[in-house]
């Protein structure tokens, strides 16, 4: 299965330090969910990818590499996380498009288990670098989402250990311009385009 990447280095990098905080978390088992937020160029969020995490049975960090009986066989494990990639892969084909005026950016959220405490990272008194994480604004989480915004279950991932599931939201406002019908340009005497008046 063909896998994408951006070609751009400063991109690749921060994509690639935000995984790897990302594996830390969930290592930690502080994660519920982890969700990307597409979002126009006023910040207003037009889709959420959401990965649900819910750790089955609790392991100790000593205990990691101790197998567990009647789990699911790395082969068998395998075959369920291929077969979620090409569902997230063909998700473009359910949801309406991203326009290029909306000059799409994007957000990476962490949602914590409710009694775990946010991650702040290694800060000493003299560093100039921002902490890793930064509370959202409401509005990019689940929790800020309106009733009215559409949810696609895609996948569900369930090994016994650790289940994960995968839904993509569609939001209000995203539908909303879907229904609205693309913008017109008038032609005058000339031929030429004219905008019109508002």
């Amino acid at each position: 299965m063909p896998v994408f990447q951006s070609r751009h280095p400063a991109l690749n990098e921060y994509i690639s330090g935000a995984v790897k905080a990302i594996a830390d978390e969930l290592a930690s088992g502080n994660i519920q969910k982890v969700v990307i937020v597409i979002k126009d160029k006023d910040q207003v969020p037009l889709e959420r990818f959401i990965f649900a995490v819910q750790n089955m049975i609790e392991v100790e960090a000593y205990n990691r590499d101790v197998s567990v009986q009647e789990a699911m066989t790395s082969a068998a494990l395998s075959r369920y996380f291929r077969a979620f990639l090409v569902k997230l892969s063909m998700v473009e084909s359910q949801l309406g498009s991203l326009e290029p005026q909306d000059d799409a950016s994007f957000a990476i959220l962490l949602e914590l288990h409710d009694d775990k405490e946010p991650p702040i990272g290694p800060q000493d008194d003299m560093s100039q670098d921002p902490p890793p994480w930064v509370p959202a604004d409401k509005q990019y989480t689940t929790l800020g989402t309106p009733d009215d915004a559409q949810l696609h279950l895609l996948r569900v991932v369930e090994t016994g250990i650790v289940n994960l599931s995968l839904a993509v939201q569609e939001s209000k406002e995203k539908l909303e311009r879907l229904k609205k019908p693309p913008n017109k340009s008038d032609s005058d005497q000339n031929g030429k385009e004219s905008e019109k008046p508002t």
